[in-house]
């Protein structure tokens, strides 16, 4: 029962946290270690919801979670104390684990089958640049810039946004899209959109993905930064933003409109950067979170 509360507690903590991480100020400043919050809140807040529930379920074997499922699955006789109320918390909570492993699963297939589709149309409707080598240059005349993340990656541009770009601002969107695909930013993203169809009722989980997005966005600012102008890239952010650019394909990583003032603002005037104590006090705080979730389901309390 001690292992349901505190299991219970985390989860609440999570959540609160989750809350108040959508307004914190200072993840601009770092994007990367605020992804790796967030990354860290969401493991910890899954693991410890489903094992609140499990740990309530398998309190009569008097083991912790993992220890109680295997004592379960062995098929040992339930004891007395076991009643309706631990039955539904072992279905709730064996359930909902399944719900987010399924989900998560069924988002990376999707994922994967929409980006094979894709790469197959870019065969047909788009063509190499000598002038760009690695980049495919697409046949629409609407602005666009994008990556098809995966083994087999690449970065595409429209022929529309290469005539509204300079080359130093085309050389910036192109080195943003590579950042996308060297960081496997896809990958960061895909656990919080799966949430989201797993969770669309909640506000949280749905401010939790559009903050890891602007982030990833950050990210790649960031590392772009480190080859070209940060004032093309911001320029560039901005003829995108008034030219009405063609929406990213499902399933790829692209340049878009959302939220451009803010990435703007950040690459013309970037703040201090994040002291050096609060950076390991975050690096503590995701350690923390993940390693005492798994530990609250293999012990007993």
């Amino acid at each position: 029962m001690i292992t349901a509360a505190a299991l219970a507690a985390l989860a609440m903590a999570c959540a609160v946290g989750s809350w108040r991480f959508t307004t914190a100020r200072w993840t601009s400043r770092a994007p990367r270690l605020a992804i790796i919050v967030w990354q860290s809140l969401g493991v910890a807040w899954g693991l410890a919801t489903t094992g609140t529930m499990l740990a309530y379920a398998v309190q009569p074997f008097g083991t912790g979670v993992l220890p109680g499922l295997i004592v379960f699955a062995h098929g040992e006789p339930p004891p007395h104390a076991w009643d309706a109320l631990h039955v539904l918390a072992l279905i709730a909570g064996l359930t909902s684990l399944a719900v987010l492993v399924v989900v998560l699963l069924t988002a990376g297939v999707q994922a994967l089958r929409a980006r094979r589709r894709h790469r197959m149309l870019l065969a047909l409707i788009s063509h190499d640049d000598p002038g760009m080598p690695g980049v495919r240059v697409l046949a629409h005349p609407s602005a666009a810039a994008y990556c098809v993340p995966g083994l087999r990656s690449q970065v595409v541009v429209s022929e529309g946004a290469l005539k509204l770009l300079s080359e130093d601002e085309l050389a910036a969107v192109l080195a943003h899209e590579a950042a996308h695909v060297r960081e496997r930013h896809d990958l960061v993203l895909l656990p919080f959109a799966a949430l989201r169809r797993a969770m669309p009722w909640s506000k949280v989980v749905s401010d939790a993905q559009a903050q890891v997005e602007l982030l990833i966005e950050m990210a790649a600012d960031d590392r772009a930064r480190r080859y070209c102008s940060p004032r093309r890239l911001a320029t560039a952010l901005l003829r995108f933003g008034t030219a009405g650019a063609m929406p990213t394909p499902h399933g790829m990583m692209g340049l878009h409109a959302h939220n451009v003032m803010a990435r703007v603002d950040r690459l013309i005037k970037p703040g201090p950067e994040l002291a050096v104590s609060a950076r390991y006090g975050f690096i503590a705080l995701s350690v923390t979170l993940l390693t005492t979730a798994p530990f609250l389901w293999v012990i007993q309390l």
